[in-house]
């Protein structure tokens, strides 16, 4: 096992624990660092090339995973190293920005007395358990005292756990589309539909392989004590209920969809029947207005009873058909 020498950063406090930190500027690692009794954990978010610097300084891992840590399309995976273990794993983030849900990426190695963390995009999930851990002392000692293995879990849990909350709004999301429909909004929620089947699909590319990862990981023996099996266990359990729900999910909004559609189709189609009826009640009026108003001689010609006989005729006509479409349930 090669040797892994521990940073020398300042320590803010003295005794089991202690908190490194530096500032994030353009040519110095931001590294954050919270050590307790020996276990280090060690958080570079959006790492860059000086904070690659900083790893291959104080760590020997492979120079692959280097290039993973820094590629933008690497897939989640579990890699067991004799030294240590290297776990890339993506969870849903919502990107203001573009409206939307993206993919975030999360690299972890894992050795005997420490574990990175690289979101290569801010995680609340990272941040807060992070933050927890450097500002209060008795949650660090509860997280730490369980070893490398326990830290890894509670980082993958709190970021698999924070999927539930987006899927709740997804799932109301679709509960007021389905009202909107049926109060006759139809046109105003196709946009709206479009909208939330994409959300829907971003979440199942993220995490349809992040199944396999989370199984890998389950799997492990490395650095992952037996008794911690049924936690990481409890994990895929998770996992597998957010694919549940996004499988739902999927099959709700193609139903709204579908129904959407045939709301629309079916109020397109009490239009057309207006329409034809009323071209089809005003064509043999046409005509009588038509032959009577040729140039040619007709009976009661230039003469005002003719006249009255005419439009009585055509008002008698007009009537008996709207009378028998009505019975018939055309109009």
């Amino acid at each position: 096992m090669p040797s892994l020498p521990k940073p020398r950063l300042r320590r803010t406090t003295r005794g089991r624990s202690a908190v490194a930190t530096r500032p994030p500027e353009d040519d110095t690692p931001s590294v954050e660092i919270v050590e307790f009794d020996g276990l280090r954990w060690i958080n570079i978010e959006r790492p860059r090339q000086s904070d690659r610097g900083w790893l291959e300084e104080h760590f020997d891992f492979h120079p692959l995973d280097y290039e993973d840590v820094f590629s933008r399309n690497q897939r989640p995976k579990v890699d067991e190293y004799p030294e240590y273990l290297f776990v890339v794993l993506h969870f849903a983030a919502f990107d203001k920005n573009v409206g939307r849900l993206n993919a975030a990426e999360l690299d972890i190695f894992v050795g005997p007395d420490y574990v990175i963390t690289l979101p290569n995009e801010p995680l609340a999930p990272v941040e807060y358990l992070f933050e927890r851990a450097r500002s209060r002392e008795d949650f660090r000692e509860q997280l730490f005292s369980k070893g490398a293995g326990y830290l890894l879990y509670k980082i993958v849990d709190d970021c698999v756990d924070a999927s539930f909350p987006m899927l709740r709004k997804i799932g109301n999301k679709l509960e007021h589309l389905e009202e909107d429909i049926f109060e006759g909004r139809s046109k105003e929620v196709v946009k709206d539909i479009s909208n939330t089947k994409q959300e829907i699909i971003n979440f199942r590319k993220i995490v349809r392989p992040q199944r396999a990862a989370l199984g890998d990981l389950e799997r492990t023996k490395r650095y992952i004590p037996e008794d911690l099996d049924i936690y990481f266990d409890d994990i895929n359990d998770a996992s597998e209920r957010i694919w549940d729900m996004l499988e739902n999910f999927k099959e709700v909004s193609e139903g709204l969809e579908s129904t959407n559609e045939s709301v629309l189709s079916h109020q397109l189609n009490d239009i057309l029947r207006v329409l034809t009826a009323v071209s089809v009640v005003l064509l043999p009026l046409t005509l009588v207005a038509s032959i009577f108003g040729m140039n040619t001689r007709v009976p009661g010609e230039q003469s005002i009873v003719g006249f009255w006989v005419v439009i009585g005729s055509m008002v008698v006509l007009l009537g008996g058909m709207i009378y028998a479409f009505r019975r018939r349930g055309w109009l």
